[in-house]
């Protein structure tokens, strides 16, 4: 007596199933559009860029507008002058910011709460309302074309965020741990450097790149406090390219300079990219 085998039955198609990924793709391709027309213009010749209708994919390719952005202006001092304002910068606000948001988050210090809401108050405030005030103490203090000019605002803007975002790491890490370490006679500080910190790291690269990302691209300060030619930095560079005539648009130039200066935090998202998903989900879940 044979057996019939009962074939799988196929679960029916709903158009509902098709909506996550092509609500998935249309999200992506707006907010990649922008950035792949900025690519491609870089790479197009003057006549494809003025052309109309518009020519979206370009069949000439030329490297002359990144070329011309080194022989006409010192594009790659820009890029120092960039990177090292922002890893001083943040270095600044990691060393400053994380023994300050683990004494909050660990300590009793006597008016936490006060702190803790005026550090949020700081967070709230445009950076452009305190422009007049930064102005006034970098003329006090003579910093005008000085590379402390940029370097400590920027850190004084991005601490308030870097100590609440790692105290809340902090708060999320088994007290066990430092109480265990307090029995074998570490004091606060080697518990921090030894323990803390390397078990927080994701964290810290998380909070770090915010931080370099806020100051890589920070615009009205390093415009109004650098007017030496060999201390702008990137964004201000790409905004004062100018044509050959005061009429012209160098919209290739432009172009290329706006990937140059988005290259390094696309890599630096790419290289770090495990390291801050770790960071952002951490605590996430919990027990």
């Amino acid at each position: 007596m044979s057996i019939a085998r009962e074939q799988p039955t196929q679960k029916p198609f709903h158009i509902q199933q098709l909506i996550v990924p092509i609500s998935a793709l249309l999200i992506a391709a707006y907010f990649l559009a922008p950035i792949i027309w900025q690519v491609l213009t870089s790479f197009k010749v003057n006549a494809d860029i003025s052309a109309i209708p518009n020519v979206y994919i370009p069949k000439r390719i030329t490297f002359e507008h990144y070329l011309s952005l080194f022989r006409r202006r010192p594009f790659g001092l820009y890029i120092l002058n960039s990177a090292f304002v922002s890893i001083t910068s943040t270095l600044l606000c990691l060393a400053v910011g994380a023994p300050a948001a683990y004494a909050l988050a660990r300590l009793r210090l006597w008016g936490e709460r006060i702190m803790l809401a005026m550090i949020t108050i700081v967070t709230l405030f445009p950076a452009v309302l305190l422009f007049l005030g930064m102005l006034e103490i970098v003329k006090a203090l003579n910093w005008g074309n000085n590379y402390l000019a940029l370097i400590i605002p920027y850190t004084a803007l991005n601490l308030p965020l870097t100590i609440l975002v790692m105290r809340s790491f902090f708060q999320q890490l088994p007290k066990d741990l430092e109480d265990a370490a307090k029995v074998d006679g570490y004091n606060t500080v080697q518990m921090l450097w030894q323990i803390v910190l390397p078990m927080t790291f994701p964290a810290l690269v998380t909070t770090g790149i915010l931080t370099f990302i806020s100051a890589w691209n920070e615009f009205i300060f390093a415009l109004t406090f650098m007017t030496r030619e060999s201390l702008k930095t990137i964004p201000v560079a790409t905004a004062q390219l100018s044509g050959v005539s005061v009429f012209e648009i160098p919209y290739g130039p432009i172009a290329a300079a706006t990937v140059l200066g988005t290259l390094p935090l696309v890599i630096l998202v790419l290289v770090f990219q495990r390291r801050i998903v770790q960071g952002l989900t951490a605590g996430a879940v919990k027990g």
